[in-house]
């Protein structure tokens, strides 16, 4: 195989930013994929497995398997099969100095001779702009390489079709025929490929800063690595919240800005400048007076919510959406008018839909009256309405706990900054500002909303031992009762309470 070739995934790598492309190359160790992407990666995966059954219901087709076989004898025996009439998955083409795998090669004829048509499959539920260089760059390579190719086409996943269960994935994925538009950018294609391999040959990476490009349209697993190596920022630019001002991008991109003090006075909004001067200062913004006369209206007897969900691309139960949030954990804690706290919780890891259990359960412990705190109702109360969309034998009662919502993070936004937030308002970042005792980071496990995914997971596998689904039981049930507690911290501080924390009893 040609020194100078180069992996579709590395040009479209190079697509992103020409540093990624040479570390892709060259020091590939560096590279530390977070949890998430991992996670999109196994959801690409199982998508691509249901596709092959939808392509191939006769099951006459073939699977090359490129880690088993090798990549050069995987795109000898593609080459082979390429002279057949079996549908081929991940057959593999090498031309125009790039190699690819075609997710779905399917044989047809074509204006009177056997010729080939492409799909590519992917997880995403709507066509990106990424998607379209991935295809118009695998048509290229694929007929560069001598295959006849007809046309080619993308299948995603449809969001919107429900499962009926039994196994029948039947419509999970909608395609589009994109063979006009990816056939007519041949000679666009000719030059990311001649410039990927310009950057690849380098002896040095290119000199490029950390940017918008390092999570724009995949984050990228070197990050943390050119963080690190290079002079970071006292005040960085990212600790500026929502920057969406047309002005203030053009400025940033400019003047290459970095520093939250290079951004002149007028492009910010006052949050942007109240971050600003109080992270440069030091001094932590409280409007006390403001917080309290915002809670005022919700006063004990009260609750404080939290759920915890998992979204599977193909989903595992019926009457489910691709990506839908299915909730399978909550915690809830009640103070009552004497400042006792109490707390109910559920988890379900038996490995069936929760959904109905957990509405049920939670119908139960939320009582009929007092406000029910959250952090970001936007979430909770989408669940909510969802589950009282599902199940009509409890719509009525979800209903009136979705009417008495009450959103903690406008409060805190408005009223309540600490420099070491660092611009976010994460409850991960506000509980430690307002009670240093309480970490995250030192919980057992499971420390944040990833990792109790991926838990869940861990524990519904047939394969996890009881004592491991013990120990994942445990730490996802400390993990989502500091959320609450959080909660209860964060209105204490802000209503003025004078029940000390420490009197407050789980």
């Amino acid at each position: 195989m040609n020194q100078r070739t180069l992996s579709k995934s590395k040009i479209i790598a190079f697509r992103q930013c020409p540093k990624r492309l040479w570390l892709e190359v060259h020091q590939p160790h560096l590279r530390q994929d977070s949890q998430s992407t991992q996670a999109i990666f196994m959801t690409g995966h199982k998508v691509g497995e249901i596709a092959q059954r939808l392509y191939d219901p006769q099951g006459r087709g073939v699977y090359i398997d490129l880690r088993a076989e090798g990549v050069v004898p995987a795109i000898e025996r593609s080459t082979t099969l390429l002279q057949g009439d079996v549908p081929i998955f991940e057959a593999g083409f090498i031309g125009g100095g790039a190699m690819a795998f075609a997710d779905v090669m399917l044989p047809v004829e074509h204006e009177g001779h056997a010729a080939w048509r492409m799909v590519e499959v992917k997880s995403s539920t709507s066509i990106k702009e990424y998607v379209l260089d991935d295809i118009a760059l695998q048509s290229f390579v694929a007929k560069e390489a001598g295959v006849q190719l007809s046309g080619v086409a993308l299948a995603h996943v449809d969001s919107r079709w429900v499962y009926p269960g039994n196994n029948d994935y039947q419509g999970l994925l909608v395609e589009k025929d994109l063979t006009q538009s990816a056939f007519a950018r041949t000679e666009e294609v000719r030059e990311w490929i001649a410039a990927a391999h310009e950057v690849a040959e380098k002896l040095l990476p290119p000199d490029i800063t950390t940017g918008l490009q390092c999570n724009i349209p995949f984050a990228c697993g070197f990050s943390g690595f050119c963080k690190h190596s290079q002079e970071q920022a006292e005040f960085p630019l990212t600790w500026l919240p929502r920057i969406q001002s047309l002005l203030l991008k053009k400025y940033i991109e400019e003047h290459q800005v970095k520093d939250m003090r290079e951004v002149p006075n007028e492009l910010l909004n006052p949050l942007q400048r109240r971050v600003r001067d109080h992270t440069i200062s030091g001094e932590c913004y409280f409007d006390s007076e403001g917080a309290k006369l915002d809670l005022t209206p919700h006063q004990p007897p009260c609750y404080f919510l939290d759920f915890e969900t998992i979204q599977f691309g193909v989903p595992r139960w019926a009457g489910t959406r691709p990506f839908q949030a299915i909730p399978f954990q909550f915690s809830l804690h009640f103070l009552n008018v004497q400042g006792q706290l109490n707390h109910h919780s559920f988890l379900d890891l038996t490995g069936a839909d929760p959904s109905h259990d957990f509405a049920r359960r939670l119908v139960r412990v939320s009582g009929e009256n007092g406000p029910i705190f959250v952090y970001n109702s936007g979430f909770e109360g989408s669940l909510i309405l969802q589950l009282a969309k599902r199940f009509p034998d409890l719509s009525t009662a979800l209903m009136s706990i979705h009417r008495r919502l009450v959103d903690l993070l406008p409060i805190a936004q408005s009223r309540f900054y600490h420099p070491s937030q660092m611009g976010s308002w994460s409850i991960k970042k506000v509980l430690p500002a307002i009670a240093p005792r309480f970490r995250y980071d030192q919980l057992p496990g499971v420390q944040d909303g990833d990792m109790a995914m991926q838990a869940f997971l861990e524990a519904i596998e047939s394969t996890t031992t009881i004592g491991r689904k013990q120990e994942i039981e445990q730490q996802l049930k400390i993990y989502c009762a500091l959320d609450t507690l959080a909660m209860v911290e964060i209105w204490r501080k802000f209503s003025g309470s004078e029940v000390a924390s420490d009197r407050l009893s789980a």
